[in-house]
């Protein structure tokens, strides 16, 4: 028997609708790709003044607890937990035995415990996931009453700022809680686009007043197509596409989110591998590439070495607006990771010049 799933819709889904949004499906859920005006527009808006997203399909999960919790944690999480320091935010994952990654997420330290938040495919396996390895000890919840939304680019602070007083004194990477409404709302100084930005937790009941509020400032609505155009440029991972159960962190380019005491002391998931990538068997890394010309190259392309053998594939490519030229990365062999290093990409049957290439494709400009 086939279970249909039905679709969700995030609490802002009839807002989008009348703001003229097209949707796609997305990780369960309906989720706006675009509006009137399209990609392109969309994501240049973000880098030179101010874009509204919604990432409400996204996990927000809390768990309360003490110094204790952050011990348990640190078994499938790779940071330094016990330095963490309230209301600051880290990038992290979530490790598997085999050295993989089960999902990548913002963990931030918070009065009660920590918030996380998870990427909408797996938050439900992460939720279980996590819950088992704390064995039930702590209270844990992934809730389903919050939305989030992330408020991009430039003139982000100054707008926000004019709604919800106090946020502009948030560093990157911080957050605090604020009073909109008479409720309280978690706000992070944080995001995916590589822009100065702000990621608020709202229940949903206040989602669409807030929304409405931000579009009344003159700050425009941009879908999920722009944001894979933003974070790409950005040389930020897509989980499930960049990253996934059998990629190490180390071989994804990601050593430096996993903490110096972590890398040399261990005792997380997967750490065997992990160690012996970083002590020198690493075969693989996550690179950006370059294609000549105009040729996009997307995910799943073959690369192949100056002298035709196959040397790794693409994981993400699109056309970057920013730079003006179509970008991607993916993974290749070792001795091909050096930027400047040429290659060919296989494009529906043709071979196209192309090289390696350092990330950020796109400089990124965090309030720090």
């Amino acid at each position: 028997v086939r279970v249909i799933m039905e679709t969700q819709k995030t609490a802002l889904y009839d807002y989008h609708k009348s703001l003229g949004a097209k949707f796609v499906p997305f990780a369960g859920y309906e989720m706006p790709v675009q509006y009137s005006s399209g990609i392109v527009d969309e994501h240049k808006l973000t880098r030179s003044s101010v874009g509204m997203f919604d990432v409400s399909h996204m996990g927000q999960l809390s768990i309360e607890g003490n110094e204790e919790l952050a011990i348990e944690l640190e078994k499938i999480i790779p940071i330094d937990l016990k330095q963490i320091k309230l209301n600051q935010s880290k990038y992290s994952f979530l490790t598997n035995e085999e050295g993989g990654i089960y999902d990548d997420l913002i963990v931030t330290k918070v009065k009660k415990g920590f918030n996380i938040i998870l990427n909408a495919a797996c938050k439900n396996s992460d939720f279980k996931i996590i819950s088992s390895s704390l064995k039930n000890k702590f209270k844990i919840i992934l809730h389903k009453n919050l939305s989030l939304i992330a408020l991009q680019g430039p003139k982000s602070s100054q707008i926000l700022e004019k709604i919800i007083s106090g946020v502009s004194s948030l560093k990157f990477m911080n957050g605090n809680k604020f009073s909109y409404n008479g409720e309280d709302v978690y706000i992070t100084r944080s995001g995916y686009t590589g822009e100065d930005g702000f990621e608020i937790s709202i229940s949903n009941k206040l989602a669409e007043d807030l929304a409405k509020k931000l579009i009344s400032q003159n700050v425009k609505p941009i879908g999920l197509g722009a944001r894979d155009t933003l974070r790409l440029e950005a040389g930020l991972c897509l989980y499930g596409h960049d990253i996934n159960k059998s990629t190490s962190p180390i071989e994804a380019n990601l050593k430096w989110a996993i903490s110096k005491r972590r890398r040399e002391e261990g005792g997380f998931a997967g750490y065997d591998k992990i160690k012996s990538d970083l002590n020198g068997s690493l075969s693989r890394l996550r690179v950006g590439i370059k294609p000549e010309g105009k040729i996009i190259a997307r995910e799943g392309v073959k690369i192949f070495s100056g002298d035709g053998k196959e040397i790794g594939s693409i994981t993400s490519g699109t056309f970057g607006p920013s730079v003006n030229g179509p970008i991607a990365m993916g993974y290749v062999k070792l001795n091909f990771s050096k930027p400047g290093t040429k290659v060919s990409l296989e494009v529906r049957g043709k071979k196209h010049e192309a090289k390696v290439s350092d990330l950020p494709f796109y400089k990124k400009s965090y309030v720090r």
